[in-house]
């Protein structure tokens, strides 16, 4: 099945309507109000840190040797928060990266989904899909770093009202390439390049 199929019979299925009755405690202790880092077990140390500052801009922030935590540690942020990702060296060959599915950071423009994708491609990281997604309508472009954990670049993910409510299915519009995603935008997204001379 792919990435614009959308299943209206499963959509309105049992497993999907008792899933979304799940509801928040009303006697919470607490309330996360945003997803504050990810930390990555990597098999090269060196070679992931130039991944994630060289293509996707991240900044070191602070840096554990071996003796602190084995295989060292470096933080980074994209930020002002002290990281927004941390990686762990030492992983034995490649990280299997089964249990994550994916990160997803956020740009504050459409040109920069753009960018993203055409600097991945010119440094030869393999592009696993981009376009709009169904549920939350983000226009992404997806990738993997050198350990093969999957990564997300987005612009546009709806937003929630204060009536609770998410875009409905019919209203999804998903698209599998950045060309076709900007050619229609779903009701209240507003599809607007900056710069003229980018090509989706």
């Amino acid at each position: 099945m792919g990435r614009t199929t959308i299943d209206d019979e499963g959509l309105d299925g049992e497993f999907v309507r008792s899933i979304r009755a799940a509801e928040k405690a009303s006697n919470a202790a607490f309330e996360i109000t945003r997803i504050g880092h990810v930390v990555l077990r990597v098999a090269d140390l060196s070679r992931s840190v130039a991944f994630y500052t060289e293509l996707l801009g991240f900044k070191v922030t602070d840096v554990y040797p071996d003796t602190m935590m084995p295989g060292g540690m470096v933080f980074m942020r994209c930020n002002r928060d002290h990281h927004g990702v941390a990686l762990i060296g030492g992983s034995d060959g490649q990280a299997n990266a089964r249990e994550m599915h994916h990160m997803a950071f956020e740009v504050a423009t459409l040109d920069e989904v753009i960018r993203a994708r055409d600097l991945l491609v010119s440094k030869r990281v393999p592009i696993t899909y981009e376009g709009r997604r169904r549920a939350g309508c983000q226009i992404a472009v997806e990738f993997e770093d050198p350990d093969g954990h999957a990564l997300e670049v987005y612009w546009g993910l709806d937003q929630i009202g204060d009536d609770g409510r998410s875009r409905p299915a019919d209203e999804w519009l998903p698209r599998d390439s950045l060309a076709s995603a900007i050619e229609e935008a779903p009701v209240g997204q507003e599809i607007k390049l900056l710069d003229g001379t980018l090509k989706p």
